[in-house]
């Protein structure tokens, strides 16, 4: 029997807010077997971004156990953390998180420099950039790109290594309609051709549509967990495809 990739076990997670306390997850009970390309959705302030963020090794539960790739990571410490983190995970942040006075090649380059790609990270970087539609922005910093363009350069940091697992926070918010389509059959490609898993935070029907499995939180709980027939790919994209350079996208 294969061992599930994520196993949470009657996760809880309390915040604190001065006198009173906020659960933000109550004994929570998943499992995801790598290759899934799942969807966790919800209202606002049902978990989702919370348990993104067990997951992924930027937080500990309250209470209970949270396994990734075989390792509790309630019992590990920060730097071992960080240390998977960085060897087996891709993360997309709806802020998204580039390093300012970077270029978007460096944005990419440099998180492949920390996982230990040698002279392949230009070229490597340079691909996964084109794929995205943003060759000709690869020597632009974040400031002189739109919130959409921001958005796949942080997808492109995310995908370039190949990680095992790949966690994405609103990941279409600041994406019209093509660019959103086209970047969600980038990841199926990416989950066909090289088993990685992709876990989705999102209030967006265009990713749901694309879901293999959708999990539905409410108020901190598993409401429902299905499986959900993904929309058949269009033939849109030769090979892994590429999205359009620029239009249309938001601010």
């Amino acid at each position: 029997m294969t061992t599930p990739l994520v196993v949470l076990s009657k996760v809880e997670k309390v915040f604190h807010a001065g006198k009173f306390e906020v659960p933000a997850l109550r004994g929570v009970d998943l499992e995801i077997s790598g290759g899934e390309f799942l969807a966790l959705v919800g209202p606002s302030g049902s978990g989702k971004t919370t348990l993104l963020n067990l997951v992924g090794a930027l937080d500990v539960p309250t209470a209970g156990r949270v396994q990734v790739l075989g390792q509790d990571l309630t019992t590990l410490g920060r730097s071992e953390r960080a240390e998977l983190r960085l060897r087996a995970l891709g993360f997309v942040f709806q802020a998204y998180n580039l390093l300012p006075v970077l270029t978007a090649q460096e944005n990419v380059e440099f998180v492949l420099e920390l996982q230990g790609v040698g002279r392949e990270r230009t070229k490597l970087a340079r691909q996964v950039l084109e794929e995205l539609g943003l060759g000709a922005l690869a020597d632009r910093r974040p400031a002189e790109l739109s919130g959409g363009q921001q958005q796949r350069v942080a997808v492109a940091r995310a995908v370039a290594a190949r990680p095992k697992l790949v966690l994405a926070d609103e990941p279409t918010a600041n994406l019209d309609g093509e660019n959103a389509e086209t970047l969600m059959h980038l990841m199926r490609r990416l989950r066909d051709e090289h088993g990685m898993t992709f876990v989705f935070s999102t209030h967006d029907p265009r990713v749901v549509e694309h879901a293999a499995r959708v999990v539905t939180l409410v108020d901190g709980r598993v409401a429902h967990d299905e499986a959900h027939p993904p929309e058949p790919p269009h033939e849109i994209l030769p090979g892994i495809g590429k999205l359009r350079p620029s239009g249309g996208l938001t601010a």
